[in-house]
């Protein structure tokens, strides 16, 4: 019996390389999810090309041609509302949604970002890494609530800070990690295998699936 796939919708404002992961896992039989819509707030994005290319409806809500950001996330939620959507990802989405919004969607908002949080949120994530000199980054994927990456962590990936790292090139290293864990981390969530515990998470997820998750780039075993 084929089990219906969770709906997803996806807020984008750039290039959308982590939609094109999500898009990518979707095509997967054994995915249990899909991708119902994308919604970005800049009409030049890139992800919107990429939505369309791969057949999902793909919607343009500037937030420049709304009066209020009541009213900017009301025209994304009719959207999100008009495609089903039960779970929302953000994927690089520049703008901070309220709580009158993440309560449509209680416990499921996700969001990632490019730090290993609570360490270096907010912007440029990887360049306040370098000026702080650590020796291991990464990202994170959590559940969105009203603060700055401020919501309950789901998982995380680490790689490390090399000496002739740049901006550039450790997002790129990064960005590569980004792919692997966002989907894992919608599998997880989806699927009831991620639990709220206030602040916290608990995953309750098969071993294989679990070691992914927190194991580091080159970890062996």
């Amino acid at each position: 019996m084929s089990t219906a796939r969770v709906r997803l919708g996806v807020l984008v404002s750039g290039g959308g390389s982590n939609l094109q992961a999500l898009l990518d896992a979707c095509t997967r039989e054994d995915f249990p999810a899909e991708v119902a819509c994308v919604v970005s707030n800049v009409p030049t994005a890139h992800a919107l090309e990429r939505a369309r290319a791969a057949g999902v409806p793909a919607v343009v809500v500037d937030h420049k041609a709304h009066a209020s950001k009541a009213a900017f996330e009301a025209a994304i939620l009719e959207a999100l509302g008009a495609a089903g959507v039960q779970w929302v990802c953000l994927a690089g989405f520049m703008r901070l949604l309220s709580a009158d919004f993440l309560g449509r969607f209680a416990g499921r908002v996700l969001n990632i970002h490019p730090s290993l949080l609570p360490s270096f949120p907010g912007l440029h994530a990887q360049r306040q890494a370098l000026e702080r000199g650590v020796k291991v980054a990464g990202c994170t994927v959590h559940f969105v609530d009203a603060g700055t990456d401020t919501g309950p962590i789901i998982g995380q990936a680490a790689v490390p800070v090399l000496p002739e790292d740049d901006e550039k090139s450790l997002s790129a290293r990064i960005l590569v990690e980004e792919h692997r864990l966002y989907p894992l981390a919608v599998r997880l969530a989806v699927t009831g295998q991620v639990t709220l515990d206030g602040v916290r998470t608990r995953v309750a997820a098969p071993p294989s699936t679990g070691e992914l998750a927190l194991r580091s780039p080159g970890a062996t075993t």
